[in-house]
């Protein structure tokens, strides 16, 4: 058994190009693409954003890759304008040499690891581990083996999104009504993107108490 932190992985992107794209799309509707300079863009998306028309964000998107538990992406799937493809458990055994014949879990951020409490998870993990792999061995398929997997469970998710859906998951999803561990995974996902693009997504509230040593590992990447 391994126990292991999320992490984000994001494609490395130029918020600025991405922005001045979008600007480029908005002003088709005035057609004042000649009002066009280095920094326009700025005080055209903020007006758009001010007033609603949030449209045109559509036109970019983001990919991003993480790895999270089986918990978080079901809650990151129940978003429909998105694209996911998801490490499946119908089709990886966990049982087999590929995977070390281990299973790989998240550590619970909402659980201290110096109580009874997590002793139990971490217990109850090892047992599920322990059956699962003499499972495989009597010929169970991943079909009958993921029956067993807890949320835990760690897995690959990539994901695409346009930059509207983006905000508007990461207006939920890093909120303290969200649970902790997606907003361990997301809210180094929005402070990335207030970076890189502010016009965007400096109006984005956050859990701000949320233990910042806690937050997943964001990486950028070569998709």
């Amino acid at each position: 058994m391994q126990l292991i932190d999320p992490k984000i992985e994001v494609e490395k992107i130029d918020g600025k190009i991405i922005m001045k794209r979008i600007e480029r799309a908005c002003r088709t509707c005035y057609r004042s693409e000649g009002k066009i300079t280095e920094d326009s863009y700025k005080t055209l998306l903020k007006n758009c954003i001010t007033r609603g028309h949030e449209s045109v964000l559509e036109h970019e998107k983001v990919t991003v890759r993480m790895t999270c538990d089986i918990g978080v992406y079901k809650d990151l799937t129940r978003h429909r304008v998105a694209s996911f493809s998801i490490e499946s458990t119908r089709y990886c055994n966990y049982g087999k040499d590929k995977f070390n014949n281990e299973i790989k879990y998240i550590k619970p951020c909402n659980m201290d690891e110096k109580t009874q409490i997590y002793e139990l998870w971490k217990d109850a993990c090892e047992k599920i581990e322990k059956d699962y792999v003499e499972m495989s061995k009597l010929g169970a398929t991943p079909d009958e083996l993921r029956m067993i997997l807890p949320h835990s469970t760690a897995a690959e998710v990539t994901m695409t999104a346009n930059i509207r859906e983006w905000k508007h998951i990461l207006l939920l999803r890093t909120s303290n009504h969200a649970h902790p561990a997606i907003r361990q995974l997301l809210i180094p996902l929005l402070l990335y993107f207030k970076e890189i693009m502010p016009e965007i997504f400096d109006d984005v509230p956050y859990d701000m108490d949320f233990p910042k040593e806690k937050y997943a590992k964001l990486i950028e990447m070569d998709f």
